[in-house]
């Protein structure tokens, strides 16, 4: 993938391909219009473009990465070529992480637009935004660490803690996620749920635009449904969990071992029977001081 830069006489200008961006950069979060209203790589590289409605949104980028003191930003529509599978497959597997490192990310909500911002009057247009909607948008609202909200007009609305009550009503995202907790203290299920109600224009993207929020890789495939993009994503999910699993060295016979000893130590005599649920994460002690109790194996509570 590329960087922008915005050159003194107000045009834009790509970098080289960059694997590992060393220099600031702004990025954009947007929804697409039509894709022949959007500003393509092979635009910038014939230095057209300029009539697209698209277009509108690289300068609003460009111009405001300006103001923060930033040369360089990126956007999805123009800084990968997109005729290339290999750098198109390779650019999804590596979105979460450019979205991860950049100095700002701005998001441009298309329908929302204010003369004040500090009237209030846009919020229900903020919450009934399309860029809630849509797939690719859920890795760009966690993943950047500062997010600032700007309305069609390029007013600046508020940012991702200045926000954050109506961001996790909208979305339902936990606020501790919002703010940078790590997504590993999420469970698969959950982090699934974040992305109900949300649409891709290809089906594949529904679960390749989840890749960056599991931590995981795969081949991108377009063609082969969605179904088949989720059943991968699946058993990617479940490879790194025995990775996981054998790199701390844990194991249900360590699990339970570790449950029956939590077990022995909390009843006030000696226990006399343990039985474990079919899955392991339950165990029933029962103890001559004439208890029982039913624990949870990962954390030893009752």
């Amino acid at each position: 993938m590329r960087l922008l830069k915005l050159e003194a006489n107000g045009k834009f200008s790509l970098t080289n391909d960059i694997t590992h961006p060393t220099t600031p950069y702004a990025i954009l979060s947007h929804t697409w219009g039509e894709d022949d209203e959007e500003v393509t790589f092979e635009d910038l590289k014939d230095r057209s473009g300029q009539t697209k409605n698209g277009y509108k949104k690289l300068r609003f980028c460009g111009q405001q990465a300006a103001r923060d003191g930033l040369q360089h930003f990126w956007v999805d529509t123009c800084c990968i070529n997109k005729s290339s599978d290999r750098e198109l497959s390779e650019a999804i597997n590596s979105m979460f992480r450019w979205y991860c490192n950049p100095a700002i990310c701005y998001v441009y909500l298309a329908d929302v637009w204010t003369k004040d911002p500090s009237s209030k009057l846009w919020e229900a247009a903020f919450r009934n935004s399309r860029w809630f909607t849509r797939g690719w948008t859920l890795q760009e609202l966690i993943a950047p660490p500062l997010v600032e909200f700007f309305s069609l007009n390029g007013n600046r609305l508020g940012d991702k803690t200045s926000l954050e009550v109506q961001l996790h009503k909208i979305t339902g995202i936990p606020v501790l996620a919002l703010r940078g907790r790590s997504l590993s203290d999420f469970s698969f299920d959950e982090r699934v749920l974040w992305a109900r109600n949300r649409n891709t224009k290809r089906e594949e993207d529904l679960a390749y635009s989840l890749l960056g929020i599991f931590d995981i890789s795969i081949p991108v495939i377009y063609g082969e449904g969605k179904e088949n993009a989720f059943r991968r994503l699946n058993r990617e999910w479940k490879y790194r969990l025995d990775e996981l699993s054998q790199a701390k060295g844990t194991s249900n016979y360590a699990r339970r071992l570790g449950a029956l000893q939590r077990t022995l130590e909390g009843h006030s005599d000696s226990v006399y029977s343990v039985a474990f649920s079919p899955n392991s994460r339950l165990l029933a002690s029962a103890s001559k001081d004439k208890t029982v109790w039913l624990w949870d194996t990962a954390t030893g509570t009752l």
